[in-house]
């Protein structure tokens, strides 16, 4: 009951943000007064496309629902760029602000969102199906690349021009990729498992490529690199989850034992090199032979990194992905096919409070 209190209370301090001309939430917001605000170094004071857009399991969790958040409704009738979500929105006009996309930071886990959106759903979402793919392919058209080498990659955009660069964060691409693909296009399932698995192979090489095998912040396709950091300032590795989340879902999804091999070359890694007396912490240079640690041990490499290893080595009927779907901090939430009765007053009252 104190839960159920409490989320109550927590969905109504945050029903301020919402407070926009478009119903699109800023992406700060005080709690106790419930002024809420952009972030400062957000461009023009936009929100933010992964933080709005992240939302949606958790509302539907606790009520029940499966219809989508007024603001992503809002988002699929809006003119899109070659059919691309830029990272940035105005809260007040609905425009985009910026034409800068990525499957990475700022982007990453409102793509996440929709096809999980739809699974969670037990599959009766429709409008948030119809979103990813139709996102998908312009991902496909736009920003998936070939390197030179082979490697499969997703390059960020910036008004019109490419930049050949992925980040580590992009790197759930893989298993996400891979669990949409059963219910895409007619045909087109056995394309998506195997865009899936090219691209975890290149999130691999990243790691495979440093001296540490850890992979850097970024890495890049230009210059005669590939897969590797070319700034100082990519170098660094702070305990993230992404690939091994890949690594986890293509395990459940194939059994292929390669994938299971990689996790074990990262859990080598991460004791040889990430391992501190007080638990464990990020290195400023993954090519560096002898590691500089950053002494931080990011609250993610619990409730991710660590669970997706265990659950890669784990049997595939625990938290199966035909009964749970995780959300982007690898939260478990059960499918609507599986839930009991839980309340619908909260997302009742901020769906019908954003109108």
């Amino acid at each position: 009951q104190i839960f159920k209190q409490k989320v109550l209370e927590l969905g109504e301090k945050l029903l301020p943000a919402f407070n926009t001309p478009t119903g699109i939430p800023r992406g700060v917001i005080n709690l106790g007064s419930g002024t809420s605000w952009s972030w400062g170094w957000a461009s023009a004071g936009s929100s933010i496309l992964a933080e709005f857009g992240t939302l949606h399991l958790e509302f539907v969790h606790l009520s029940q629902l499966s219809g989508n958040p007024v603001f992503t409704e809002k988002l699929n009738k809006m003119e899109k760029p070659h059919g691309l979500y830029p990272n940035f929105l105005s809260p007040v006009s609905g425009n985009w602000v910026q034409h800068h996309v990525s499957i990475g930071g700022l982007g990453d886990s409102f793509y996440e969102y929709l096809i999980k959106s739809f699974l969670m759903s037990d599959k009766t979402d429709e409008e948030a199906k119809k979103m990813y793919y139709s996102a998908m392919e312009a991902i496909e058209t736009n920003l998936v690349q070939k390197s030179p080498g082979g490697l499969t990659y997703v390059a960020e955009w910036r008004g019109g021009i490419l930049d050949h660069k992925m980040g580590h964060l992009a790197c759930f691409s893989g298993g996400m990729i891979g669990i949409g693909a059963e219910d895409g296009p007619e045909g087109q399932k056995q394309h998506y498992l195997d865009l899936a698995a090219e691209i975890t192979h290149t999130c691999h090489e990243s790691y495979s490529r440093s001296a540490t095998k850890l992979g850097p912040e970024a890495f890049r396709f230009d210059g005669g690199a590939e897969a590797t950091a070319t700034r100082l300032s990519d170098r660094y590795y702070i305990l993230r989850p992404e690939v091994i989340e890949s690594y986890m879902y293509m395990w459940r999804l194939t059994h292929d034992p390669k994938y299971r091999e990689w996790g074990w070359e990262a859990v080598e890694a991460l004791e040889q090199h990430c391992r501190v007396d007080a638990g464990f912490s990020g290195i400023r240079d993954v090519y560096a032979s002898t590691v500089s640690h950053d002494n931080m041990q990011q609250s993610f490499f619990l409730s991710e990194t660590l669970k997706y290893l265990y659950l890669l080595f784990s049997d595939d009927d625990l938290l199966s992905l035909e009964d749970w779907v995780f959300n982007t901090e690898a939260h478990p939430l059960p499918l609507l096919s599986c839930k009991g009765s839980l309340y619908i007053n909260i997302y009742i009252y901020i769906y019908t409070h954003t109108l």
